[in-house]
């Protein structure tokens, strides 16, 4: 029966019965996690809030709708086959779209914006161009935008400005008409991300956050490289599966919680022997509760960032099924 049969793909998800038999005491860490972090509520945005609305891996599909909003980001995978034809369509789309800001990277699937899968591509493909007229196409680089608000009885106004960094690059997963692409667990992140930016935009998400568990199909070094930088959000995608949201409020709990989730060794109930593991899950209990209690009743005020996994794509369905997400900044 398939909920008790490994995926046929690296990328599908696994049914819960088959994640908890083959990997329990991490099953129970991660949902302990998740939950915890879930009940804690952070400080409102300031008022009015600039409103981003975060999606990916549209696959060359447009989506029933989206969102209004002062800022639309699309963390990459606007194509399939990667041909200029297929990113001038999605860039043509985004741009006839009413948000006052635009930005976009790309995708292992955009293979003509990497000189190195573009020499994949057919030579009339490889000598064609793209006109991103009215995107930030962001390629390990950053831009500063500017939002002009009025106050509620519309007798002032005020400027704010977010810096935004995207970076396109990714841990391999496919042929050599993927773009972006390094050899999965190589460090191509330490100390590349600029400090000061409000939003990262990166395709892979970080190793063990909207990621597909427990496949773990993100970036270990990433998830190192935004423990510097502490981003307010950070927008990705690629994988379809670990879509949705949570916050990382950058504590004791957290550091646990990659740790544990990070832990090599057998799976199934011989996992349940790992001393070091249980210790690991008890300090994700302990912390996530002292930071709740901390939260929700001490009223404290800590600022965790958002993480945003914005794949549209459903699982590999080939359809757009996951709505658009919003975030208040």
């Amino acid at each position: 029966m398939a909920i008790f049969s490994t995926p046929a793909s690296p990328f599908d998800p696994p049914s819960a019965l088959y994640t908890f038999l083959t990997s329990p005491l991490k099953s129970t860490t991660h949902a302990l996690h998740h939950l915890l972090t879930s009940l804690r509520h952070p400080p409102p945005p300031p008022h009015p809030p600039i409103r981003i609305v975060c999606i990916s891996d549209t696959h060359t599909l447009l989506p029933a709708s989206i969102p209004p909003g002062d800022l639309l980001i699309h963390a990459g995978d606007l194509t399939t086959a990667g041909t200029p034809a297929e990113l001038q369509a999605q860039i043509d789309w985004l741009r006839s779209l009413p948000h006052r800001h635009k930005v976009v990277v790309a995708g292992n699937h955009d293979a003509w914006l990497d000189p190195r899968s573009r020499a994949t591509l057919s030579a009339e493909d490889q000598a064609a161009t793209v006109d991103w007229t009215g995107i930030h196409y962001l390629q390990h680089a950053a831009t500063t935008l500017a939002f002009r608000s009025r106050s509620p009885d519309k007798t002032s106004s005020a400027t704010r400005t977010l810096t935004v960094y995207g970076a396109p690059h990714i841990p391999a997963c496919g042929p050599d008409s993927f773009a972006f692409q390094y050899p999965r667990g190589s460090d191509a992140w330490t100390d590349v991300l600029p400090a000061g930016m409000d939003v990262l935009v990166t395709h892979t998400p970080p190793k063990h956050h909207c990621d597909l568990f427990p496949a773990a199909l993100g970036c270990e070094w990433l998830a190192r490289e935004t423990w510097r930088v502490r981003p307010r959000l950070h927008v990705c995608g690629h994988v379809h599966a670990g879509r949705g949201g949570e916050g990382l409020w950058w504590d004791e709990g957290q550091q646990a919680y990659e740790r544990a989730m990070g832990r090599e060794g057998g799976g199934g109930a011989g996992k349940l022997l790992d001393g070091w593991a249980w210790v690991e899950c008890a300090k994700v209990v302990y912390y996530g509760v002292v930071g709740l209690v901390w939260n929700r009743v001490w009223g404290g005020d800590g600022r965790p960032g958002v993480l945003v996994n914005a794949s549209l794509m459903y699982n590999n369905s080939g359809e757009l099924r996951n709505p658009p997400q919003v975030v208040d900044l």
